[in-house]
């Protein structure tokens, strides 16, 4: 058996004769520990002893024999202790139980010179007290001394050697008789000693063992956390990596956008304008998947907060429905929805885009067939279905998809397969509301997933606010004073001309303190920062720098390219509107709508 400290690559015989040498230094020292436990009483039962015979014996000679017995006791202790203080090594172990052998011996000596002293002269009583106690110390001295085997053997010939010997000469025939019984007794005590050797020992290997095990332990749980360290450390530079190269990336997007539809709006002739929808169609594409990108961010910043609310499941299968089916009808699939009454509570939101990435999952992986949304009502829970018949996913494969950016069968990395970040986007949400989210597969037949929601009941409709004269709200930007804060020249020109192209009064600028400058000496009605600035500076304190120039509480819209998870909570805790690049030029027009003045008096139609 090896040993849990034994070198790797050692010889298998210098390992056993290692253990070998640890094992019968723990028996010596645990010979020693128990040592201890016997003075006290030994010392007591050898003065009791002399104290009872001294009629028939005579009190000075016991007495003498009862000091023999105490100096024996007390220097096997003493040498015990300084046997547990020093180093056993292989080369001095033959000579420590030597050692001990040769004390015990002497140890039995002087218990059994008891017999030949007093069992001639005692009383019936009194050799049956010698007897009994003799006997006692034999079999305690089993339970300290059996762990070296050697020591007990010394202690116990010599001791009931001696009271058989004396019991035999004495000629007497019950004592005789005894002096048999007391060779008996050691061959007894021998047997049970070398049993109780064997425990110790085999109680010693186990604690080897069990120690080797927690050295193991031990290593592998360092490597796990080391493992674990590098792991965190890889997700924090890949997510580092993420957010920079998707802020990078959504800059050029973002002001290509922007210059397109200042394109568009411009006098083109027909083949113009078709290089143009195509070029807005690519640019779209590429939206779309920085957009997956930040609904993934924004998960891990945790700055999505659920709205739990009851809400009709049919509204929501109706509105996916109606937008993602010309997808499926594009590749000849069938899509199919079943009508349904059911009324769900969680964020209606949240749970239509993870719909919308299982519809989008669906038919991506989906060649023929269909698509079956569907929604079943069983007591107290509402469940969403996805079914579909494509390509399906192995059992060992059902866990991994939703691992980001895992994808089946992708390994061209073909981006019209998607990023691989729908279905942990869609369980991400699920988490985030407490939802279940499970997937069931076969693979070449299809598969479902199922997002498990509580029932509700719809709460009684409340009487809808008067409406709302639409002439008092401001429909178009014309006019609309604006200071735009921007230190990328491309997406600060671009904006501009587009905004100038609406009818708005731009002044551009690139950092902080021009913006400061520019509101103490003009006044503007709304204020666009990009969130992260040079200098370390960000939106929210340009936009609180501007506010503080001007005295008056100036309308503020925050765009950011930043998908990092610590700068979308610092950027989400402002409270300030904020719109994501590459921004859609109808997106920004709405927004600029309900910052206009007199927007917040009415309600856009």
């Amino acid at each position: 058996m090896k040993d849990g400290t034994a070198l790797q690559g050692a010889p298998v015989h210098a390992v056993a004769e290692d253990t070998l040498h640890r094992v019968r230094v723990e028996q010596v020292r645990l010979l020693c520990g128990n040592l201890g436990s016997s003075v006290l009483p030994g010392i007591l039962v050898a003065l009791l002893v002399a104290y009872a015979l001294r009629a028939s014996a005579g009190l000075w000679p016991l007495l003498g024999w009862a000091g023999v017995v105490i100096a024996s006791k007390l220097f096997d202790y003493a040498d015990a202790r300084r046997m547990l203080d020093m180093e056993i090594t292989p080369a001095n172990i033959g000579q420590v139980t030597r050692r001990l052998v040769v004390l015990h011996g002497i140890d039995g000596a002087a218990w059994g010179l008891l017999a030949p002293l007093a069992l001639d002269t005692a009383s019936p009583g009194g050799s049956i007290l010698l007897i009994g106690v003799l006997a006692g110390v034999a079999g305690n001295s089993m339970s300290i001394l059996s762990p070296v085997m050697p020591a007990f053997v010394s202690f116990c010939l010599v001791e009931l050697g001696m009271l058989a010997a004396s019991a035999w000469h004495t000629h007497e025939n019950a004592l005789q008789v005894l002096a048999v019984a007391a060779l008996l007794y050691v061959a007894s005590l021998l047997v049970q000693a070398r049993n109780s050797a064997r425990a110790a020992r085999a109680a010693i290997m186990l604690r080897f063992e069990n120690n080797a095990l927690i050295e193991r332990l031990q290593r592998e749980s360092e490597k796990t956390q080391q493992a674990l360290q590098q792991a965190e450390q890889a997700n924090a530079a890949k997510s580092r990596f993420l957010a920079g190269a998707s802020h990078d990336l959504r800059q050029p997007i973002h002001a290509q956008g922007l210059f397109l539809e200042v394109l568009s709006n411009t006098p083109l002739d027909p083949m113009q304008r078709e290089v143009v929808g195509r070029l807005r169609s690519a640019a779209d594409n590429c939206a779309d998947m920085l957009h997956t990108l930040l609904d993934y961010s924004r998960i891990e910043a945790g700055v999505v907060t659920p709205q739990v609310a009851p809400f009709r499941v049919q509204a929501l299968l109706h509105r996916i429905s109606r937008e993602m089916a010309a997808q499926a009808e594009a590749k000849g699939l069938v899509f199919r929805t079943r009508e349904s009454q059911a009324v769900a509570s969680a964020d209606a939101g949240l749970t239509e885009l993870i719909l919308r990435n299982l519809v989008s999952n669906a038919i991506r992986y989906t060649e023929r067939g269909g698509i079956l949304m569907a929604c079943r009502h069983r007591g107290s829970q509402v469940w969403l279905e996805v079914w579909d018949t494509g390509i399906g996913i192995a059992p060992e494969q059902q866990q991994e998809i939703f691992r980001e950016f895992h994808q089946l069968g992708n390994p061209e990395r073909d981006h019209n397969k998607g990023m691989g970040l729908g279905l942990a986007i869609a369980e991400g949400l699920a988490k985030m509301q407490g939802l279940q989210l499970t997937v069931q597969s076969l693979p070449g037949r299809g598969s479902v997933f199922k997002l498990l929601l509580p029932a509700a009941v719809m709460p009684q409709k409340v009487p809808a606010p008067a409406p709302v004269a639409l002439h008092t709200a401001q429909r178009d930007l014309h006019g609309l004073r604006i200071l735009l804060i921007e230190d990328d020249q491309r997406v600060r020109d671009s904006m501009a001309q587009l905004l100038t192209q609406w009818g708005c009064q731009c002044v551009a600028v690139e950092g902080l303190d021009e913006a400061q400058t520019l509101a103490g000496t003009q006044e503007f009605d709304v204020v666009i920062s990009d969130y992260r600035l040079r200098a370390h500076r960000n939106g929210t304190e340009a936009i609180a720098a501007v506010r503080q120039a001007s005295q008056r509480h100036v309308g503020a819209l925050l765009i950011t390219g930043d998908t990092a998870p610590a700068r979308l909570r610092e950027a989400s805790e402002s409270g300030i509107p904020m719109l994501h690049k590459p921004v859609a030029p109808g997106q920004l027009w709405e927004a600029l709508l309900r910052l206009a003045p007199g927007a917040q008096q009415a309600q856009p139609g």
